[in-house]
């Protein structure tokens, strides 16, 4: 992997020391790697800041910190109200300043879960909703303020609805129907003031009794959403601010439990009064992880704005940006920290804006400062993990590359149709990037104005759970304690014991059919080796000497040892007919010298496992090289 430099005056602008202090110190060979570019000298992008800048003033704050209570950090709050009053906070206000100036009727914003998208909604709704208390004093001292009279003037003038469907998880379509109208009907609760208002009549008024007291027919409460807001409209004599948190949780429920119609008709009719030429209507803001075809959802929609993690616009306002991680390791005294933060939590790319995971480094501060996955299963990942088990050998040995520092090349569409979803690998991988675990390293070409993207994983954290959340949901039927014997016996040659677990495999989950041809064999013992990719490059089908392996696992560490595995079907074999298979896979390895490749990349040490299978028996012969 290439090795990215920065510039001194970066450096300097993130370490907060002179230019003329970094030079010298590259000058007397502080920095590893340093050289001199013309007149000026570049630092490898991960050099540590050396303990000798550690400033008078830096030294004071940070025995201040061990004197003064620092603001916690804010871990699964998701008030702006008490965030930004209370914890420490990530001052993202401007982006109130660019959609006021953007002035576009309806946004929709895909982020990954954990991205602040909850957060950063309620921090809109506290900055323009109007209240009993003086809400400007959550904003007098953030960056929103500063912009100018122009934009203070909008605080607390526009009545907003509020929803949010992350609870829409019910598996049939009448429970989910329950969940849906209960949002809503506490979206209206929000605005009991309604029901009291003179500036209604008694139809409205019956109308809202009916969503707050669950009696109104399904008609009515799809099309709450324009009702609520043409009432807060005459009410507030200004026009309704719609906003809607998490609103593709209920459509990708409803696709994985059967009900995806009812749940798109529903939702079409919802967002059609609420945001389809709706003249009561300021501005709406819908977040989600996906963006769901226009012509499954939107259709007819043509004020809609989409933003994704492919656009350079508002990239900055969901996730933290390298100054804003650099800032709050400041404040806590920990800069010395931020090259461990580097490596674990950032490397997402947001049009072209480095990201860090906003969840995660929040969590590592209020850890004090000890790594490890926190963004672990808070993904929501039921439907990726269909289509993973969905696709073929070849689309998991990508995936198992990817694990290895690996990248991949895929068609990206963020555009879903959910009905079409197959095990097609540019699908996986594109749901694989919008939901968190990849990042764009890249972009090729393009085809239909699709972007062909370079991925790979981003992080360390990203990393760690790649195999436990992605790559396990390809051998979702493999028990925990199947795994560690076959990981023992690949890992020590032992024939008995590999013998012994794929055979309880076959006889637990394999049907008659699925062991009808090779293709199934190799495909269940490569989803398994996954248990063994952190220390192996695990690749299928390769040529190697003078033929094609069937699977090769070489060691990252040069000195362990390499395995190849060569496998043989037969049908109706006894005993005695599988270990002939088995030898003559085998055989077959040592006549193609499928082993050349592992020797030419110095790995001294392999060991050849012959598999023979027929039906639900297996036979196992080892040999060292």
């Amino acid at each position: 992997m290439a090795v990215e430099y920065t510039g001194v005056k970066e450096l300097s602008e993130k370490w907060g020391v002179t230019t003329r202090r970094i030079n010298q110190l590259c000058v007397e060979g502080y920095f590893s790697g340093a050289y001199k570019k013309g007149k000026f000298w570049m630092v490898p992008f991960d050099a540590e800041k050396p303990s000798v800048l550690r400033s008078r003033k830096a030294k004071k704050a940070l025995s201040q910190t061990k004197t003064t209570k620092l603001l916690p950090c804010p871990v699964g709050i998701t008030s702006y109200k008490e965030v930004s009053g209370e914890c420490y906070y990530v001052d993202k206000t401007l982006l109130i300043k660019d959609i006021i100036d953007d002035h576009n009727k309806v946004y929709l914003f895909t982020r990954p879960r954990r991205f602040c998208k909850t957060l950063t909604l309620d921090m809109v709704r506290t900055f323009f909703e109007p209240s009993e208390e003086d809400t400007s004093v959550f904003f007098s001292d953030k960056k929103i303020w500063s912009a100018g009279k122009a934009y203070r003037d909008h605080q607390g003038k526009y009545p907003v609805i509020f929803l949010s469907f992350k609870d829409a998880h019910q598996k049939n379509w009448e429970d989910m129907y329950q969940n849906l109208s209960f949002s809503i009907k506490e979206a209206y609760l929000a605005h009991i003031e309604l029901l009291y208002s003179d500036r209604l009549n008694e139809f409205d008024r019956k109308f809202y009794k009916g969503i707050a007291d669950s009696s109104a027919g399904r008609t009515d409460v799809q099309f709450s959403l324009g009702k609520l807001s043409s009432m807060l409209a005459r009410h507030y004599g200004q026009k309704a601010i719609v906003i809607i948190d998490e609103y593709d949780t209920p459509i990708q429920q409803g696709y994985l439990n059967g009900c995806y119609g009812e749940v798109i008709d529903f939702m079409r009719n919802l967002f059609s009064a609420g945001l389809k030429d709706n003249k009561d209507l300021e501005f709406g803001i819908l977040t989600g992880i996906l963006r769901v075809a226009k012509e499954s959802l939107f259709s007819g929609l043509n004020n809609l704005v989409i933003n994704t993690i492919l656009d350079d616009k508002y990239a900055q306002y969901f996730g933290f940006t390298q100054k804003e991680v650099s800032e709050m390791a400041a404040y806590y005294g920990m800069e010395e920290k931020l090259p461990e933060i580097r490596n674990w939590y950032d490397g997402y790319l947001f049009g072209s804006e480095e990201i860090y995971n906003p969840w995660s480094v929040i969590s590592y501060f209020n850890n004090n400062c000890k790594p490890k996955a926190f963004w672990s299963r808070t993904s929501g990942n039921e439907m990726i993990g269909r289509l993973i088990r969905d696709a073929n050998s070849e689309t998991y040995e990508s995936l198992s590359a990817l694990m290895q520092g690996k990248e991949v090349q895929a068609i990206i569409d963020t555009d879903i149709i959910y009905p079409e979803l197959n095990g097609d690998p540019d699908i996986i991988y594109s749901f694989l990037l919008v939901a968190g675990y990849l990042r764009v390293t890249g972009t090729v070409s393009a085809i239909n104005d699709n972007p062909i993207c370079s991925l790979a994983i981003p992080n360390k954290e990203i990393k760690s759970v790649f195999q436990k959340e992605i790559l396990n949901l390809y051998s979702a039927v493999f028990t925990g304690s199947l795994l560690r014997d076959f990981e023992i016996a690949v890992r020590t040659g032992n024939s008995e014991l590999l013998t012994e677990t794929l055979q309880k495999y076959l006889l637990q989950s394999a049907g008659v059919y699925d062991t009808a041809y090779e293709s199934f064999y190799h495909g269940t013992v490569f989803g398994m080796l996954a248990v063994m990719s952190d220390g192996y490059y695990i690749t299928s089908n390769r040529e190697s000497g003078e033929g094609r392996f069937d699977v090769q696992l070489e060691p990252h560490d040069k000195s362990r040892t390499g395995f190849i595995l060569e496998f043989k079907t037969g049908k109706n074999l006894d005993n005695a007919g599988l270990k002939t298979l088995a030898a003559e896979g085998l055989q077959q390895i040592r006549d193609h010298q499928y082993y050349t490749d592992m020797e030419y990349h110095g790995i001294r040490n392999i060991i050849l496992f012959g598999i023979g299978f027929s039906g639900k028996k297996v036979s196992v012969l080892v040999e060292q090289k």
